[in-house]
């Protein structure tokens, strides 16, 4: 058996399922319309129906067998309805060639009379009906006829609330993808200026979109260069020779950090790093003097191994020097957190005139070196240091 379809019947069954109706459990606002259409033309029957590309199914259904969900859609009365615009109301099943041969009409229930509206959205498609049915034939009056086109307008109201309420949801779950990607987004920004920035930077710089530079009275500021570095260069293919120097400053990363100074940044082989910026530190000679031993011991320890394997070695040259800086952040798009003085400049000379595998240290730096450790039993490790500096470095 085969059965009529609206000109946009691909369309008609989108939308239909677009709504997410079918199959749901029942609801009030549905059920309430259905009976009362049936009472309005005191039908026995009266149900809402959505039909999809093979079947009929029963949103609501009053006068129907509980267990009686839906039917083919070849079998479906509905399915002329749906063809067309206006309601649909036939006072004898038996006396319509259209209906004559249903199964429902030659055999039980023997169902007569049938009234339906199609339900029609905004965009045109009728996505089902609103229906009801007698086991006898009759007549309409104005007044139901009228009920029925009204209350099928209320149907289609409820499906156009469900329709906003899909798309509201669908916009809440976009939005919160949104507000998450941007929680990660701001997460990895986040990270990424922890990881340029000094916290306290960092910090001043997310609350007040700049930072205010400042001045330190005291601090002391660390060089290293290695020796050869420039010829090695010319000859190493690139990509082991990045290699090579990422060991190299991976190690002396590790070792500012656990040590409390805070790196500036890596111009080719030379790298800086400084202590008592930005937060004021009086141990920041000596932290300072820590970090430039532990850089030559990893040095030598890597120098070793890699004569023993028959490849290049570096040495490096390390310069110290403590002195007054001002600090800040400079760039807009790209963030530095860099220092600036005299100091500065005295550290770098300090490591170009040094000598390789050792530490070059000036006055200023000895004289804080001594004060903290006259001062503050914490540094008593001192003497244990000057001894590995006989071994591995000296300090001038």
């Amino acid at each position: 058996m085969s059965f009529p379809l609206p000109a946009n019947e691909s369309g008609r069954v989108a939308a239909l399922r677009a709504l997410d109706i079918l199959d749901t459990p029942p609801e009030p606002a549905y059920d309430e319309i259905g009976e009362l259409a049936a009472h309005i033309c005191k039908c026995p029957i009266g149900y809402i129906s959505f039909i999809e590309d093979d079947r009929l199914w029963f949103k609501s259904k009053y006068g129907l067998p509980p267990d009686f969900v839906g039917c083919p859609r070849e079998l479906a009365f509905c399915s002329t309805t749906i063809c067309g615009a206006e309601l649909v109301t036939v006072p004898d099943l038996r006396d319509d060639t259209r209906f004559s041969e249903n199964p429902f009409v030659t055999s039980d229930p023997h169902l007569k009379f049938y009234c339906s509206m199609p339900l029609i959205t905004d965009d045109g498609y009728a996505l089902g009906t609103l229906c009801v049915m007698d086991f006898e034939p009759r007549q309409l009056e104005f007044e139901q006829a009228e009920s029925m086109r009204r209350l099928s307008h209320q149907v289609v109201s409820q499906l156009e609330l469900r329709r906003r309420l899909i798309e509201y949801r669908q916009m809440i779950k976009e939005l919160d993808q949104a507000h998450a990607e941007a929680a990660a987004e701001k997460a990895r920004t986040e990270e990424l200026l922890a990881n340029i920035l000094p916290p306290a930077v960092a910090d001043e710089l997310k609350r007040s979109g700049k930072v205010q530079p400042k001045y330190h009275p005291a601090a002391t500021i660390l060089f290293t260069d290695f020796k050869g570095f420039t010829l090695l260069a010319e000859r190493t293919e690139p990509g082991a020779l990045i290699g090579l120097l990422d060991q190299y400053f991976t190690a002396f990363d590790e070792i500012v950090s656990r040590l409390g100074l805070e790196k500036l940044k890596t111009v080719g082989d030379a790298y800086m790093a400084v202590a008592g910026v930005p937060t004021a530190n009086r141990r920041h000679a000596i932290d300072t003097c820590l970090a430039a031993l532990e850089m030559l011991a990893v040095v030598s320890r890597m120098k070793t191994l890699r004569e023993k394997m028959r490849l290049p070695a570096l040495e490096v040259r390390v310069g110290l020097h403590s002195g007054p800086v001002m600090s800040g952040v400079v760039g807009k798009n790209k963030f530095t957190f860099d220092i600036w003085g005299e100091a500065v400049n005295t550290a770098a000379l300090m490591e170009a005139n040094g000598s390789p595998g050792r530490i070059n240290v000036s006055e200023t730096v000895a004289v804080m070196r001594r004060r903290c450790s006259s001062s503050n039993r914490a540094v008593r490790s001192w003497p244990s240091m000057t001894r590995r500096t006989k071994c591995s470095s000296s300090i001038v």
